[in-house]
């Protein structure tokens, strides 16, 4: 029907004196100092998009210094609507260092804007809970980032909200989970641990078959410069910047980027209200990490295909996932979605849990340790430490395909050939 009201998304919960804010005139705006043409790549972008900042007509620093204050002074009192929108006032509503980061990492995932957020989680917390309200129900696959999985198995539940677990990268699972009150499809790719890959654009479009659903798609494993979630259709991306896109294991850090300005003015208002915002030195060193993000991920990418080969050949491994690999069962929409696959390899060791476990306690370049996407390379058994006991039952790993001898290796931007002989001397203690 052509006069039918439009689907309701966001919740209006946030309201001002005056009633429900309107996006279209309370939504910050950056604006881009450079004048990027339809043919500027993705890795000219990363290194020169530069927000205008505000009160800096005639000159402007390289790099945005580090916002510290916390408060900043006003003229007159009139002016603080003026301020809050064009301005600053107070540093968890905004600061041009948070702004700049954003601004830079949306450039990448072309939306119409980017928040950025204490850590990838609070960037995951904060949209569902935006988002959701009680009686809602969430499809979501599995496995996930151990994370998401409990927020959503055991905290979602509480307050009302349903949630049905499909399988990863399933997109009939997907649609034949769909209830009446299916308000989020949420998906990851390359998924955490084992590396399936979702077809983002049939993803979307099983979205788009519910009016009110939102897709959310976590895209760290990818990161912005590998793939772009919010061209193929999907409403909002989400980064933990931890990651790749920080690239130095040294901050933590999430963003939200969204192709909706009502979903982008929504989940900023729930921002400021629960305070997850990043410092304004991590933003600092979050938008040094996107200025060489893509040589990076081109590195990564390069040493974890080379790894992911010498693996799949070698007799004590039984099985490799890695999107690059012909024998990875989504390779193909890999190959359409991605500019390449990252440095994300997962793979069996035959000797099961005791071979996993004698091959993370041997390497010697490699570091045993969780997290991933930095330079340098990082070995983890997801069974007892990012899927573990603490997050997950064994019936929960089994369900999501964690065996007991699958390792998760984040290739780093080492020489390629020292990491497989770090790794030929591990495997062959087991």
């Amino acid at each position: 029907m052509e006069n039918a009201p439009k689907p309701q998304r966001v919740p209006s919960s946030f309201q001002d004196s005056g009633g429900v804010k309107d996006p279209k005139t309370e939504l910050r705006r950056d604006e881009e100092m450079r004048s990027f043409d339809s043919e500027t790549r993705l890795e000219t972008k990363a290194v020169c998009s530069q927000s205008k900042l505000k009160g800096l007509e005639l000159t402007t620093p390289l790099v945005p210094s580090i916002s510290v204050a916390t408060t900043f002074s006003i003229s007159k009192v009139d002016e603080v609507v003026e301020c809050l929108r064009d301005g600053y006032i107070y540093s968890r509503n905004a600061n041009h260092s948070c702004e700049s980061a954003a601004h830079a990492i949306n450039t990448l995932e072309g939306g119409v804007g980017t928040l950025v957020f204490s850590c990838g989680m609070g960037a995951i917390t904060t949209t569902l809970l935006t988002l959701l309200k009680t009686g809602d129900h969430v499809i979501a696959p599995d496995p996930v980032y151990s994370g998401t999985y409990a927020l959503m198995k055991s905290m979602l539940p509480n307050y009302g909200i349903e949630v049905t677990f499909v399988k990863a990268c399933d997109i009939e699972g997907y649609k034949n989970a769909i209830k009446p009150n299916t308000k989020i499809f949420y998906g990851e790719t390359p998924c955490n641990p084992c590396l399936g890959v979702l077809d983002l654009k049939a993803f979307a479009d099983a979205a788009r078959t519910v009016p009110s659903a939102i897709s959310i798609v976590d895209s760290t494993f990818g990161s912005p410069y590998l793939q772009r979630p919010l061209e193929l259709g999907v409403d909002i991306s989400i980064q933990s910047c931890t990651k790749y896109i920080g690239g130095h294991s040294d901050i933590l850090a999430g963003s939200m980027s969204t192709r909706d300005e009502e979903i982008l003015f929504g989940v900023g208002e729930f921002l400021k209200q629960t305070g997850c915002c990043l410092s304004p030195f991590d933003a600092f060193l979050l938008l040094r990490g996107v200025r060489t993000l893509p040589l990076r991920m081109e590195k990564h990418s390069h040493n974890g295909l080379k790894i992911a080969q010498y693996l799949e050949q070698h007799p004590k491994i039984s099985k490799v996932y890695y999107p690059g690999l012909p024998s990875h069962p989504q390779h193909e929409v890999a190959k359409k979605q991605m500019s390449a696959f990252g440095g994300m390899v997962v793979f069996e060791v035959a000797d099961g849990l005791q071979g996993a476990k004698t091959l993370v306690d041997s390497v010697k370049l490699i570091t045993l340790a969780v997290s991933l996407g930095s330079v340098e390379s990082l070995i983890e058994h997801p069974a007892t430490m990012t899927h573990g006991p603490e997050l997950m039952t064994s019936e929960d790993r089994q369900k999501g395909g964690i065996s007991d001898g699958l390792v998760r290796l984040s290739v780093g931007i080492e020489n390629a050939d020292d990491l497989i002989r770090d790794l030929e001397q591990a495997l062959a203690k087991v």
